[in-house]
């Protein structure tokens, strides 16, 4: 759901175009400028561009900027927690994605498969008694 592919597609949808000038996603955001970009810079986002150079926000970047904001101003996540965060999150929401299209013994598999990256994103160790 949040995460964005490092090319544009043609499956862009309406909420993945950017609209919103730095200074009224800022607003929308209750954020400084200054925070939008040092998310950018961090990868948690990545604005379109005119070709003056301008950034243009999409509703997909408003939705993901109000998530790190909820991460970092409600539950005190630092950068490298919200990086983790989304990374989970993400994966979480491919797995959901995805579950409908395998058959019983493969959807076991990708869900061990999924579960098996979630720890390793986490540096947490499978008990190896729950296999």
């Amino acid at each position: 759901m949040f995460s964005r592919p490092n090319s544009r597609s043609t499956y862009y949808s309406n909420s993945e175009e950017g609209v919103y000038i730095i200074s009224v996603a800022s607003r929308i955001l209750e954020m400084h400028p200054q925070t939008l970009r040092k998310y950018e810079r961090a990868g948690f986002i990545q604005p379109s561009r005119t070709n003056g150079m301008l950034r243009l926000y999409s509703e997909l970047d408003i939705s993901r900027l109000k998530l790190i904001k909820h991460l970092v101003a409600d539950l005190g996540l630092n950068l490298a927690g919200v990086q983790l965060a989304l990374d989970v999150f993400n994966r979480l929401i491919k797995a959901k994605t995805l579950q409908n299209k395998f058959n019983d013994l493969e959807i076991r598999e990708f869900m061990n498969t999924t579960l098996d990256e979630l720890f390793e994103s986490i540096h947490a160790h499978k008990n190896e008694g729950h296999t």
